[in-house]
């Protein structure tokens, strides 16, 4: 691992890493201010490259379409113009200066030429000054537009609207038929004492709950059983912070869109909602080896939502809670196209072992660009069977990124040959708790009231049947 700055294949000036930048109370987080003195820090960072974005605008224009992203890149390509103009105004007033203060020392003992290029400074000092004020505004400007560009998706993404056109690939087992008048996860967890909601929403407010009894240990079973099937294949093992600065949020892409949906602590620090955030600010600002690639780690951490864009979705249960747990794989991998595919394909299987080996029926979506997020180049999510609601319902997500995160947050390897490029990213949802115990209790319901416990957890709870 390395911290070094080294030139990149195509060094770019005057761009910003989201490491560089704190970030104030406006839209979103949306006002900047630097922690550098000088407001041009000479960085090799950005968002998506500004050379391939001034250089390929109808790509960016066709990426902002089809995810349905109200991003104009001709606006941004005219700041863009008008903030390097700029530049080469500052910088020719910089040299006007240094050359007057080596005119001032060779003037010697003559006042009266000392003075007259002191005077004369005195007008190039001042619009130095309003240079430079211009210049702090036009980087707001161009930043925001910058965090605003839309990755592109993959070609085998399916063109949509928005979720409802979101394309299955394929469902697997078996949907339970049951010989029974069947119940919700709510009233079965309540009469087996496995949750109590009254004193959740009493202690923590809407949306509260606590898991009690066999409700817990199941919920601890599944962390364990977790642990055990994903194993050292998934990665490094890891428990991650849940209170990450805010910068981190930009670098991810969950900011400035998903403002409203994190929870905020008194230091504009924020609580993240997947373990993502914290394991893609583990590597930033690093160099790594490209022997070391691809890099996986299997995080745990508990989790924050608001769940402010869906106050009046889901208002009873587990689906949608404010606080959760999570495991997350992540991958820092090499700048392939081929080797992000391929393994995404591989991870996205693996939770699908997973959710195969508990029993539950499932099915692969792939989202479609309407409902695609604005980093991600390709996304699956993994939905199970709700028994009483006759549906899937998301338990996860598989994505990948190329480099639209790893750019944000500075992280590089060095290939065979010296050069430096950025990595590509990749993250997936392994387990969720509680929203995993939905389904599992729904779908292994018995006719007497009780839950049948999957036979891979038995080990953990020490029982078979919830009753």
């Amino acid at each position: 691992m390395s911290k070094e700055s080294e030139p990149e294949v195509e060094p770019q000036g005057s761009e910003f890493s989201v490491s560089t930048l704190s970030f104030g109370e406006g839209k979103g987080g949306a006002e900047f201010a630097l922690h550098k003195t000088s407001l041009f820090w000479y960085s090799n960072t950005t968002m998506l490259d500004i050379k391939f974005i001034r250089e390929n605008p109808d790509l960016i224009k066709e990426a902002a379409r089809k995810k349905k992203k109200n991003f104009n890149v001709d606006e941004l390509l005219e700041v863009d113009k008008n903030r390097l103009a700029l530049l080469s105004d500052i910088e020719n007033l910089r040299a006007e200066q240094n050359k007057a203060s080596e005119e001032i020392g060779k003037t010697g003992a003559d006042p009266v030429a000392r003075t007259a290029l002191i005077e004369s400074m005195k007008v190039v000092k001042e619009n130095l000054q309003k240079k430079e004020e211009e210049q702090k505004e036009i980087m707001k400007t161009w930043h925001g537009l910058m965090l605003s560009v839309p990755n592109m998706p993959d070609m085998s993404v399916p063109e949509g609207k928005d979720e409802s056109e979101n394309v299955e690939v394929f469902a697997k087992g078996e949907i339970p038929h049951f010989d029974f008048e069947p119940k919700d996860h709510v009233e079965i967890m309540l009469k087996l004492g496995m949750v109590d909601f009254d004193r959740g929403v009493k202690t923590h407010g809407f949306r509260g709950y606590f898991l009690t009894g066999k409700g817990a240990a199941l919920s601890w079973a599944i962390w364990n059983y977790a642990r055990e099937y994903f194993g050292s294949t998934s990665g490094v093992e890891v428990i991650a912070p849940a209170i990450v600065r805010k910068q981190h949020f930009y670098g991810t892409g969950h900011l400035p869109n998903d403002a409203e949906d994190l929870f905020e602590t008194q230091d504009k620090d924020n609580l993240s909602g997947t373990a993502e955030i914290p394991m893609m600010a583990f590597h930033s600002d690093e160099i790594l080896d490209v022997k070391d690639l691809p890099k996986k780690y299997f995080a745990f951490s508990p989790c924050y939502r608001r769940e402010a864009g869906a106050h009046s979705k889901d208002v009873k249960g587990l689906i949608r809670v404010h606080e959760f747990y999570k495991f997350e794989q992540l991958i820092i991998s090499t700048a392939s196209h081929e080797e992000s595919a391929k393994l995404h394909e591989e991870i996205t299987a693996k939770t699908e072992g997973f959710v195969e080996s508990l029993g539950l029926p499932y099915r692969r979506v792939v989202v479609c660009t309407g409902d695609l997020g604005a980093s991600k180049v390709k996304q699956y999510e993994l939905e199970l069977w709700v028994p009483l609601q006759k549906t899937y319902r998301e338990i996860g997500s598989a994505s990948y990124f190329h480099d639209f995160q790893t750019r944000r947050f500075n992280i590089r390897y060095r290939d065979t040959d010296g050069t430096v490029r950025y990595t590509h990213s990749l993250n997936n949802t392994a387990a969720t708790t509680p929203r995993i115990l939905v389904s599992l209790v729904e779908n292994f319901q018995q006719a007497d009231g009780s839950i049948k416990v999957p036979e891979v957890l038995r080990k953990y709870t020490g029982f078979d049947t919830i009753q």
